[in-house]
């Protein structure tokens, strides 16, 4: 996936497992307009549920998550990730 080059992190979540991920992320949801995401795997795999289909994610594939695409996770077992956010720095 090909992101706009002007994309600057300014936040990420806490770490998550299996065990602690929020409900919010086990439904369908969205970012904001202009706000698109990283999954980043630490440990383990985990899915990302989108309306083009499932992609596993692990270590060497994070999950890129566009803005306001529905999307959910399953989280692996042993997974440990966390999200972080993006947004393009030449939008006021």
């Amino acid at each position: 996936m090909s992101w706009p080059s002007t994309l600057v992190s300014y936040k990420r979540t806490d770490e998550y497992t299996a065990d602690s991920t929020p409900a919010g992320l086990l439904s369908d949801h969205t970012t904001k307009a202009g706000v698109w995401a990283m999954i980043r795997v630490l440990e383990g795999s985990m899915q990302l549920v989108t309306e083009e289909g499932v992609e596993e994610l692990h270590k060497k594939n994070p999950g890129f998550i566009e803005p306001e695409v529905p999307h959910h996770i399953v989280p692996g077992e042993d997974v440990r990730f966390y999200v972080e956010f993006f947004r393009d720095s030449t939008v006021a």
